[in-house]
């Protein structure tokens, strides 16, 4: 069975750093597009970074460009959300996906889903 695990998430003050982790079982991505969504408290899902397995090419959200960086290590099946200069609008549970297809824009796009893990950054 396909499982992806999502850890690293917690409280971070403004300004600060970190490390999501995404780990896939039974799921080898090396096809379509991988990604990371989040939720924030009475928000809608939103997309906030995508990463395309073919060539690698990666796309973030506006909201997130030039402070968090996807990546992903092939070696242990990981995928990685590098979030820095942290906002209090960053907070909300953060979602990987797994075997995108299409325009890997949407949530309905992906067939595989982890569980979530929380960030909350404080001012």
């Amino acid at each position: 069975a396909v499982e992806l695990v999502e850890s690293g998430g917690g409280s971070v003050q403004t300004g600060g750093s970190l490390k999501l982790s995404c780990a896939f079982s039974g799921y080898t991505y090396n096809s379509g597009c991988v990604a990371w969504f989040r939720q924030a408290p009475g928000m809608e899902l939103e997309i906030v970074a995508r990463r395309y397995t073919r060539d690698g090419e990666t796309v973030y959200a506006d909201s997130v460009r030039g402070r968090f960086i996807i990546s992903q290590d092939a070696a242990d099946n990981t995928l990685y959300l590098q979030m820095d200069s942290t906002k209090p609008e960053d907070t909300g549970v953060y979602y990987c996906a797994g075997l995108g297809s299409g325009t890997c824009r949407r949530s309905s796009e992906y067939r595989y889903w982890g569980r979530g893990t929380q960030v909350t950054v404080s001012s």
